[in-house]
């Protein structure tokens, strides 16, 4: 769902769009920006197709600001961008509001419980590049590196080791529909990735 068509469904005004489009063009950016933002709201769209309008408008206004704050700082950016969403819904209802909020703060550990299906539909979405073909899924991975370029090679190798075994350790995926579409992909690309890593630092030890 389109952002505009998101806020107007939930009653909101639609002027926030130029500043978040600024945002996700800030120039540090390769990978979080605002084509991943829309790959995100196209993907939770189809994981929420059976869910309300209502529901529907808020996983999307969830998608294109669950990354509007985007510095390298796990955790800090997440809250940023749940206030950022927050300031940008004037005129939309408090319990929105919050539900939205709810689903930003939810990337930050991608959990929420089972039976939260807005969750579902956004942390899926978000997840989706992992199951991307080869070649998209590195040209991620490089992107994510260059986000990270302040910290050196050997800092950079032993936490993205860190962070790939982390995800392969736990189911990547809540619903079938995500499992069955991107689940043997994400599983091999990351087992990829892990596997080079784990190579260079051998040759650095």
């Amino acid at each position: 769902m389109e952002w505009t068509d998101a806020i107007t469904v939930l009653g909101g005004a639609s002027d926030a769009w130029p500043r978040l489009e600024a945002r996700y063009g800030e120039p540090h950016r390769r990978y979080h920006t605002l084509t991943h933002a829309a790959a995100v709201a196209r993907d939770s769209a189809w994981l929420a197709e059976g869910l309300s309008a209502t529901e529907r408008a808020v996983v999307a206004v969830a998608a294109w600001t669950h990354d509007v704050v985007y510095d390298a700082k796990p955790g800090e950016d997440e809250r940023a961008s749940a206030a950022w969403a927050r300031e940008a819904l004037e005129g939309v209802a408090e319990a929105h509001v919050e539900r939205v909020e709810g689903l930003i703060l939810a990337t930050v550990k991608h959990d929420a419980p089972a039976d939260d299906l807005l969750a579902t539909a956004l942390l899926d979405a978000d997840l989706a590049i992992l199951g991307a073909p080869e070649k998209q899924y590195e040209t991620y991975a490089r992107g994510v590196r260059e986000e990270y370029a302040k910290y050196p090679d050997d800092v950079w190798r032993e936490g993205r080791i860190a962070v790939l075994e982390r995800l392969l350790d736990r189911p990547l995926y809540r619903s079938e529909a995500a499992r069955t579409r991107w689940a043997n992909a994400a599983t091999a690309n990351l087992t990829a990735e892990l596997t080079r890593w784990r190579r260079a630092a051998a040759d650095h030890r």
